[in-house]
């Protein structure tokens, strides 16, 4: 039986008395895929935030003593003028050249041999700030990777990445979490996510409306109640 690493009871969250997630319970278990599906403002990100003991909240939140988590926020920028390269970005991280390189080629930065000197001499050294959107969103998601983290929290990971390199991503969390049992809680707004990688979701619209395996709860009732008559998900632009 899977060990509990998460364990959320009442939780209630409110701002200027407005409740932004209300009584909500549910637990996760080591090496669980959940993801978190909700309209704009249900309260998704609030919750990530919430996790991270970044948000004053009531009820409780039990994490297993000596997790070590990540994050991958839905937006990230940087001015252009900001003096910090992509290099110096993931030394904050870790100094180990290795471990920068393979997590480069695990969100799709480097898959050919070619690409080499493009990456470590010319990527690498631009400033955060003149990234492009994509590069930008990977730059990040190998940030989140380099110090083998326990659990993963991801706010659409792929926002602005082409559709090659969001097979990618999503590839190497099904790969992390079948050979590692990493544990990965994804807010995704696309169901066909939402079936392939999750094996539970959680359905949030500041209460919790359904919460098991996709196949099982996301019934046409639920969706209704998640989206408040027009019960569809949608896939996100891709960008270059």
């Amino acid at each position: 039986m899977k060990e509990i690493i998460l364990n959320i009871q009442n939780l209630t969250v409110s701002f200027d008395n407005d409740k932004v997630i209300d009584d909500l319970d549910f637990s996760v278990k080591k090496g669980d895929v959940i993801a978190i599906v909700g309209p704009n403002g249900a309260g998704k990100s609030v919750l990530f935030r919430t996790l991270m003991g970044l948000v004053p909240h009531l009820g409780k939140i039990e994490w297993s003593p000596g997790l070590k988590i990540s994050y991958v926020p839905q937006k990230f920028s940087a001015e252009k003028d900001f003096p910090l390269t992509a290099r110096e970005f993931l030394h904050l991280k870790s100094k180990n050249q290795d471990k920068i390189t393979s997590a480069l080629e695990s969100v799709g930065l480097k898959n050919k041999q070619s690409d080499m000197h493009h990456i470590k001499h010319h990527l690498l050294d631009q400033r955060l700030g003149w990234l492009s959107g994509g590069q930008l969103q990977r730059i990040l998601i190998a940030w989140a990777i380099l110090d083998n983290p326990d659990v993963l929290l991801f706010d659409e990971p792929t926002t602005g990445i082409d559709i090659g390199g969001e097979e990618t991503i999503y590839n190497l969390l099904k790969k992390l979490n079948d050979e590692m049992a990493l544990t990965i809680l994804l807010i995704s707004h696309d169901l066909n996510i939402v079936y392939k990688y999750a094996n539970s979701v959680l359905c949030l619209n500041k209460e919790k409306i359904c919460f098991g395996p996709p196949r099982e709860v996301l019934d046409p009732q639920a969706l209704i109640k998640l989206y408040g008559g027009e019960a569809k998900f949608y896939k996100h632009e891709h960008k270059n």
